[in-house]
C-alpha cells in the first residue's frame, strides 16, 4: 500500500513515461541528475593519521532527493556506501540535516529533502599498514530523485576517491578548505 500512494504521490511511472501535466518535457536519466564530485582533506594522508573524505552532490535545478533520514519510512534514504580499501578503516559517515519542503504531492507535510548540493563526510583512518602512494577508494552514492511531480526510479550511483597516503612522518598540508571548513553549505563545485 505504501509503495502505491508514494507512487501515486510522486507520479512515478513504471513505463519511464512523463505524466500528463510534463509530456512535453523530457524527463532526465535518473543517473544524471546528480554529479557527485570528491576531495580528500589531507594531501597527502600520513599512515595513521585520521583524515576526510567529501562527496559534494550536485542536484540539478528542480530536483531534490530525500536526506538520509526521510520524513517516512517508505522513502528512500540517500546513502553513501564505501569499501576501503585494506589499511583503511572508517570511523563515521557524516550526513547534513535534510530541509522541509512541500510539494503538490504533500502540500499538507513538508518533507525532508536535499536540493542543490549536498556534502557527505567519511571520517577514515589510514592504518599503518595502509598501502604508500595513491589508493583508490570506491563509493556507491543511492538516492532516488524527484521533481514536484515525478520520482525518478533509484540510483546507484558509482564514486571514487583517490588517497595518496605517505609515510608516518610525512608532511601533510590541508586540502580543499572550501569543502572541510565548518561552513560547507559557502562551498560550491565547479
Amino acid at each position: 500500500m505504501a509503495i502505491a500512494v508514494l507512487a501515486a504521490a510522486c507520479g512515478f511511472l513504471a513505463s519511464g513515461k512523463a505524466s500528463a501535466t510534463q509530456e512535453s518535457s523530457v524527463v532526465p536519466k535518473a543517473s544524471s541528475v546528480v554529479k557527485p564530485q570528491t576531495y580528500v582533506s589531507l594531501d597527502p594522508v600520513p599512515r595513521g593519521k585520521e583524515f576526510q573524505i567529501a562527496v559534494v552532490a550536485e542536484i540539478a535545478r528542480g530536483f531534490h532527493m530525500n536526506s538520509h533520514h526521510p520524513s517516512d519510512a517508505y522513502l528512500i534514504p540517500t546513502e553513501i556506501t564505501v569499501q576501503l580499501p585494506a589499511g583503511f578503516k572508517l570511523l563515521d559517515t557524516i550526513y547534513p540535516d535534510g530541509h522541509g519542503q512541500k510539494f503538490s504531492f504533500s502540500p499538507d507535510k513538508p518533507l525532508d529533502v536535499y536540493s542543490g548540493s549536498v556534502t557527505i563526510k567519511l571520517r577514515v583512518l589510514a592504518e599503518t599498514s595502509a598501502s604508500l602512494g595513491a589508493n583508490a577508494v570506491p563509493m556507491t552514492l543511492r538516492y532516488q530523485a524527484c521533481n514536484d511531480s515525478t520520482c525518478l526510479p533509484p540510483v546507484k550511483l558509482p564514486v571514487e576517491a583517490r588517497v595518496d597516503v605517505g609515510a608516518a612522518d610525512a608532511k601533510a598540508r590541508a586540502a580543499h578548505p572550501e569543502v572541510f571548513s565548518s561552513n560547507p553549505s559557502a562551498f560550491s563545485p565547479k
